[in-house]
């Protein structure tokens, strides 16, 4: 994700922190000592709001050990001021799979909770959630029923929280799993519409965690409209087989040939019978401003690129590439590069099923009208 910065490495997974998210911190620091806080009380509110996205990233980080378990890869974590963001490559197709994945993130929260709660009685330290009206409430204290607050919102039955996740993967264990997601998505819009409302009256920041909701909700009701359009279809229907590529140590210029000479703007690049790397339109004009025409490909490419194979499913080929921001995907069968497939491929292929299922409902209806007469 662009002005994010690499933070650590947890099991395997980057965690990145969002720009956005250092300034939310400078700015409430700032806002605090301004409004005559104190150096001691702003430093202790900052440890805590860190605390408490440390848990954030443990939530995720429970999101994706639990696909793990079911062979699916987390490309990374990202911290954002509303949260974190878990980059799974796909979503499990089975439904308990599903439910075990949702439930994992809210689980760690509730952990983490019983964690705090055992320390706390034995300390013996306010556990009341009353403490948490005074602004010098115990730290731990703080820190406990704020994690058991991110577990119940993120368990609210509508996307696109978590609940949103267990609630779909419940209902497709008794009806399609496309018709389960338009209702989790439409709960999750429902829900959006009252916290502006309360928003409205109560508190303008719902507001903000309103449009967070509907346009996640959104999203997940028109990946699901995309899932149907491309159900039966791999990768094998979509991908291109006219397709050029460069060598790496080919000169940017041949690039600049290739495109100006056909529909191409993105190229697999071989060394050899290898697949060594890929050369974006954006890639190329980068190289062509720091390099110049003459320079190698290899020094303008992106190395380790995503590949995919003819029998893959497309939806999850899609929502791999909306994920990782990719814009081609090279297709590999044996170890040979037999076509690529882009986004644009994919949305045109959709737009033809679509047309043609409409038709053959059409003929259908006619049929059925004629045989009436």
């Amino acid at each position: 994700m662009r002005w994010s910065r690499k933070l650590v490495t947890l099991a395997g997974v980057d965690v990145y922190v969002h720009g956005s998210f250092v300034l939310l911190i400078a700015l409430l620091a700032v806002g605090d000592l301004a409004v005559g806080r104190g150096v001691a009380a702003t430093v202790r509110g900052t440890l805590l709001i860190l605390a408490v996205f440390a848990t954030v990233v443990l939530h995720e980080l429970g999101h994706a050990l639990a696909a793990r378990g079911f062979g699916i890869r987390t490309r990374d974590i990202t911290l954002l001021p509303i949260g974190g963001i878990a980059r799974l490559e796909r979503m499990p197709d089975k439904p308990g799979e599903q439910l075990l994945v949702a439930i994992a993130g809210p689980a760690v929260n509730v952990a983490i909770a019983l964690l705090l709660l055992f320390v706390l009685l034995g300390l013996g330290g306010p556990v009341a959630m009353g403490a948490l009206g005074h602004t010098g409430a115990p730290f731990l204290t703080q820190l406990m029923w704020i994690n058991l607050s991110l577990a119940a919102f993120n368990l609210l039955p509508g996307f696109p929280m978590d609940g949103g996740r267990v609630l779909r993967a419940l209902m497709a264990m008794h009806m399609e799993p496309e018709r389960a997601t338009q209702i989790a998505a439409r709960v999750g819009q429902g829900m959006a519409v009252v916290f502006a409302l309360v928003g409205l009256a109560y508190n303008p920041f719902l507001i903000v965690i309103a449009a967070f909701v509907w346009f996640g909700a959104t999203a997940e009701h028109a990946m699901s409209t995309v899932k149907v359009a491309l159900s039966g279809l791999s990768v094998r229907h979509a991908m291109i087989t006219g397709f050029s590529t460069l060598s790496a140590t080919e000169p940017l210029s041949q690039a600049t040939s290739l495109t100006l000479a056909g529909f191409q703007q993105d190229f697999p690049v071989m060394d050899g019978t290898k697949l060594v790397g890929i050369l974006t339109h954006g890639d190329l004009l980068v190289g062509l401003a720091e390099h110049g025409a003459n320079a190698a490909v290899r020094q303008a490419m992106r190395e380790d690129p995503e590949v995919a194979s003819p029998a893959d499913r497309l939806a999850d080929t899609l929502s791999r590439m909306s994920i990782g921001g990719a814009r081609i995907l090279v297709v590999v069968e044996d170890g040979v590069v037999v076509g690529v497939v882009t986004a644009g491929r994919i949305r045109e292929l959709m737009a033809l099923e679509k047309t043609s299922r409409h038709g053959r409902m059409l003929d259908g209806m006619q049929l059925h009208l004629h045989h009436r007469k």
